[in-house]
């Protein structure tokens, strides 16, 4: 079970949640037993962005039908629940409504995620089998779903995400659902493909065979030593500022990005080669933020790095420090 978002909700929780009011619906082509989904008034009534989709595993060797009922009952007590909870030989169970927070992987996680998915643990095979076809196929059609890439643990801070992800990359300390897929075979490689490409309705991999990636020999460094470069700054209080194309501290007017005393939360940089030399681009790290440590994804000044292209930072959180380098290849 999540149990990771201790915060007791002291708010007068408003009837906003959407709940099916049939015993059945469909998700992905599988049946959804609503039996042990909260009220209209039980659950967070905040709505989340959709930016991941939250793969979990319960920790406990429990039926799920089990699982849902616990977190039907002791929601609030425990501050922990999610909208699904796969196992019962391929069952999918509703708890929490879609699109509304879930406490599940702690605060930033559950303001992201419109869907978080708990697997149920078993020691049959077959039962696994069927479990886990079903659970791969619901992150795959959530994250379709809700226009999130189906790339699962990757660098962008989009898309499908195991629990282990979370932790690493900004809160907690579990590492589910590893330890349990592992238990029955299943590699992060196979879990991330598995995810990528989805089952058929008879269970099989729709592309059953992944293809190896060749070892590739590192670039040659072609580090730049001159060219031009124009950046720019977003602000808490003035938005996207205007590009700025030199560096002079002393000219604060059009030397230098920001206004002083306002509060940079975004940065966006182009590198332009000079004129018949070897193609180089910008690539910077975006920050990190005084909201969470490590940096984030890196940026390439060519729309080379999916989900990574727009700016380096997190909106809405002040900027605590940015790398960057021109080089034909990223070094991070």
């Amino acid at each position: 079970m999540k149990k990771l978002n201790k915060l007791k909700w002291v708010v007068a929780i408003a009837a906003a949640f959407f709940v099916g009011t049939t015993f059945n619906s469909k998700v992905s082509a599988a049946t959804v037993n609503n039996d042990y989904a909260l009220n209209s008034n039980q659950g967070s009534p905040l709505r989340t962005s959709n930016n991941v989709i939250i793969a979990h595993a319960t920790a406990v060797y429990a039926p799920a039908k089990n699982v849902a009922t616990y977190e039907k009952r002791a929601w609030y007590d425990v501050g922990a629940y999610v909208q699904y909870i796969v196992g019962d030989g391929g069952k999918i169970y509703r708890v929490g409504a879609e699109g509304y927070q879930a406490w599940g992987a702690g605060s930033w996680a559950n303001a992201n995620a419109p869907v978080q998915i708990e697997l149920a643990q078993t020691y049959d095979q077959a039962e696994f089998r069927k479990d886990y076809v079903t659970y791969v196929n619901l992150l795959r059609s959530s994250a379709i779903k809700y226009g999130i890439p189906t790339d699962v643990d990757s660098s962008a801070w989009r898309g499908v995400k195991s629990h282990l992800w979370i932790t690493n990359h900004v809160w907690g300390d579990h590492t589910d659902p590893y330890g349990y897929l592992a238990s029955h075979g299943i590699t992060k490689a196979q879990f991330a493909h598995d995810v990528k490409y989805g089952f058929s309705s008879s269970g099989n991999n729709v592309n059953p065979t992944p293809t190896p990636t060749p070892k590739a020999s590192k670039p040659t460094n072609k580090k730049a030593s001159h060219g031009s470069i124009k950046y720019r700054v977003h602000t808490k209080e003035d938005g996207w500022l205007p590009w700025v194309h030199k560096g002079d501290k002393n000219d604060i007017v059009n030397g230098v990005a920001g206004i002083k005393g306002h509060t940079i939360d975004g940065v966006q940089i182009v590198y332009t080669t000079p004129k018949g030399e070897i193609y180089q681009q910008a690539y910077y790290r975006s920050s990190q933020t005084t909201q969470r440590t490590g940096y984030l994804g890196t940026c390439a000044d060519n729309d080379s790095v999916a989900g990574y292209d727009n700016f380096a930072g997190m909106l809405g959180e002040p900027l605590d420090r940015l790398q960057i380098h021109i080089n034909n290849y990223s070094k991070y």
